[in-house]
């Protein structure tokens, strides 16, 4: 059977729908119910064109917006099919945010042991230490290298704020995605009790994802300052 041209009616309406192509002035054709579908193998899908369909329609995306998240498991094996790579060991926060299913404070444990020196050699590795599902793992391994590095000899940078401990001055100074507002309530928050991780941060401050987002890999949650720390006063004469 020959291949079919890309834009079929199928692949035009996700192009309109995507804004490559101008929107058509007719109404499309309504879809047929099952029932009223040929039972006669001729007129069967081709999964094979549809599958090929959709990987150059994520190309198309991938092309305009190269940081583009991936939705589910048929996208990220098109993505690999493509020659996108997601190496591991070194990967960026927003590297891995492309993934489906991966949350901030996932990405924020990677890129603490990505800092500690600890290497992930397999699939197995990072589903146990992120306590991931299987079907979570498969779904990534198309796109997944596990390449191992020796020790690198650069300097470790600064230490990162710890949220627990940093004076007011210091989350102004480092956390400007902060506003004002918010840092004040982490403060009231953590004289409370301290953060935990990322997660129990954006429950309590309210954050939205693209703040938290900001967040990942650039601070950490050490325990709880001591009363009188660097944000409270200290009594005077004491």
């Amino acid at each position: 059977m020959a291949r079919r041209h890309w834009l079929d009616p199928l692949a035009r309406r996700l192009l309109v729908a995507t804004g490559q192509l101008p929107g058509e002035t007719a109404d499309p054709p309504p879809l047929q119910p099952p029932a009223a579908a040929s039972l006669d193998s001729s007129h069967a899908p081709d999964s094979s064109h549809d599958q090929a369909v959709e990987q150059e329609l994520l190309a198309l995306k991938l092309a305009q917006d190269p940081g583009l998240r991936l939705r589910n498991a048929s996208e990220v094996a098109h993505a690999a099919a493509l020659g996108w790579r997601l190496d591991v060991n070194r990967a960026s926060s927003s590297d891995w945010l492309r993934l489906p299913g991966i949350s901030a404070d996932q990405v924020d444990r990677l890129l603490t042991l990505q800092r500690a020196g600890v290497q992930l050699v397999g699939a197995d590795d990072l589903q146990q230490r992120l306590q991931l599902e299987v079907a979570t793992v498969r779904a990534w391994l198309p796109l997944l290298d596990f390449h191992w590095y020796e020790a690198s000899a650069r300097p470790a940078g600064p230490p990162l704020p710890d949220l627990n401990r940093a004076s007011a001055a210091e989350l102004a100074q480092r956390l400007p995605m902060l506003a004002a507002d918010r840092r004040q309530r982490l403060l009231g928050e953590r004289r409370r009790r301290p953060f935990r991780d990322l997660a129990d941060l954006q429950n309590r401050l309210q954050l939205p994802p693209a703040v938290l987002e900001q967040l990942i890999g650039r601070v950490r949650f050490g325990p709880q300052a001591p009363r009188g720390g660097p944000d409270l006063p200290r009594p005077a004469g004491r």
